[in-house]
């Protein structure tokens, strides 16, 4: 059996965050959910992370009605649960409360055994002068890629 590669990535977020841990969780989904997500109408762009309690879920992640749903399609911007070990929450609610530390979506992905999973990191909000010095090495390094090449 062939499993389709569906990758949704966030690439906003690499440019807008200094990544210090990545996790992989799995969602809690429903049937329809999932079939969008297997057809890649999806998009994580906007997605943040927030504990309510002691259970982490993912906010603002967009998984569009899918088309033969009927009258049980999914809601297209709830809340989903994302599904951890216990001692990795406890390690990121930790970290959490450190000043400027946040959990952002970073790809989301349908693994081999067919499952929904989305890598997270705990990351940093970068400042103007990080942004525009990693614009550089991303100039510099295509100069240098095109020289090559000649």
């Amino acid at each position: 059996m062939s499993q389709n590669k569906v990758s949704i990535k966030n690439k906003r977020a690499s440019f807008e965050y200094e990544f210090i841990e990545k996790y992989t969780a799995g969602l809690k989904l429903y049937g329809t959910e999932i079939k969008s997500i297997r057809n890649g109408k999806a998009s994580i762009i906007d997605g943040h992370c927030a504990f309510e309690g002691d259970e982490l879920y993912v906010y603002n992640i967009f998984i569009d009605e899918y088309d033969k749903g009927g009258f049980i399609n999914h809601l297209p911007k709830r809340k989903r649960k994302l599904l951890l070990h216990k001692r990795e929450l406890d390690k990121l609610q930790k970290k959490l409360n450190d000043q400027g530390m946040t959990i952002v979506p970073t790809l989301m992905f349908i693994s081999d055994s067919g499952y929904a999973k989305l890598n997270i990191a705990l990351a940093r909000g970068k400042k103007l002068y990080d942004k525009r010095q990693d614009l550089k090495e991303k100039d510099d390094k295509r100069r240098m890629d095109r020289a090559m090449k000649v």
